[in-house]
């Protein structure tokens, strides 16, 4: 990751002077890195130990980061790890257009990867994230919305580029399509698990450890998996409230909101949902090759629920 972060730093450079500070801010902000090590962690797992390894993890921070400035824009979100948003801070139009600048940057790398695989990987990955965020935009603040349109959100806007992080990892390698498949499943398999928890600790985490504001998925009039649950499970009164709080983006009831979710069970029940994907992502594991870096990415998928930021 040493190496991945001196990628990083060295390709983030612009003669703009907001486009450094911005991207600088936002990308040096924190975060878990989990996408670039997916990266690494399949390439080592299938003996790739080449340079490019990093300069491809560098690539998926990119684009994520990039997805993170878009987001917080659409969403109006004022705190992300801990600190205030690059919209926040700096403006929306500036978020928007830095996040455009290191979509392209990331793209001028995938070139000089010379692998037409991995662009066809990576340009898939951009354009099914980009469709997911406009699903997304599309069933906020309706409460109607089926379980399944909520699943193919999270598997367009989160677990796309999971998939994409180790399926490269397995391309490095020039896997078959049988292992290729494989490591996309489970990357796949850990970014649902991923978002579900996420999902599930807007509810019941703190600010400080989460490093955004409790509730924000309800205040945007986002329909997660616990507040679906909770609907099927609650009385009628229960369930107008839930339902009117999602029309709205309404929290000034938040504390009854959360109770309800508690008392129903819907947080249990979605963290059993990210338990069963991250068991999934560990069968998928089944096809590489024993090694510490299978052990490493078994582990993985148990962080990935096992957390409470």
């Amino acid at each position: 990751m040493r190496e991945v972060d001196a990628v990083i730093a060295r390709r983030l450079t612009s003669d703009v002077a907001l486009i450094n500070q911005i991207a600088g801010y936002i990308v040096h902000a924190g975060g878990k890195r989990m996408r670039p090590k997916l990266v690494l962690l399949f390439a080592n797992a299938l003996g790739y130990t080449q340079h490019e390894r990093f300069e491809l993890a560098a690539v998926v921070e990119f684009i994520h980061t990039a997805t993170l400035l878009h987001d917080d824009v659409v969403d109006e979100s004022s705190l992300r790890r801990g600190k205030q948003t690059a919209n926040a801070l700096f403006g929306n139009a500036a978020s928007v257009l830095v996040g455009d600048f290191l979509y392209s940057r990331a793209f001028q790398m995938m070139v000089s990867a010379n692998s037409l695989r991995v662009l066809e990987v990576l340009a898939d990955a951009t354009n099914v994230i980009a469709e997911g965020e406009v699903l997304q935009l599309m069933n906020m603040h309706d409460p109607d919305i089926s379980v399944e349109s909520y699943l193919r959100v999270i598997r367009f806007k989160t677990a796309k580029l999971f998939e994409a992080s180790a399926r490269l990892g397995a391309v490095l390698a020039n896997s078959t399509p049988e292992i290729e498949d494989a490591c996309a499943g489970y990357g796949r398999a850990l970014g649902t698990a991923f978002q579900l928890i996420d999902d599930v600790l807007d509810y019941e985490g703190d600010t400080q450890a989460l490093g955004k504001n409790i509730g924000d998925d309800l205040r945007e009039g986002k329909p997660t998996l616990p507040l679906l649950i909770a609907m099927n499970r609650s009385s009628a009164e229960e369930r107008d409230l839930i339902r009117h709080a999602i029309e709205q983006g309404e929290v000034a009831r938040l504390a009854d909101i959360v109770a309800i979710v508690r008392r129903t069970g819907a947080l249990e029940a979605t963290r059993d949902a990210a338990r069963a994907e991250a068991a999934l992502a560990q069968q998928c594991l089944n096809a590489l090759p024993l090694n510490k870096w299978r052990e490493a990415l078994l582990e993985f998928a148990v962080q990935s629920i096992d957390r409470s930021f």
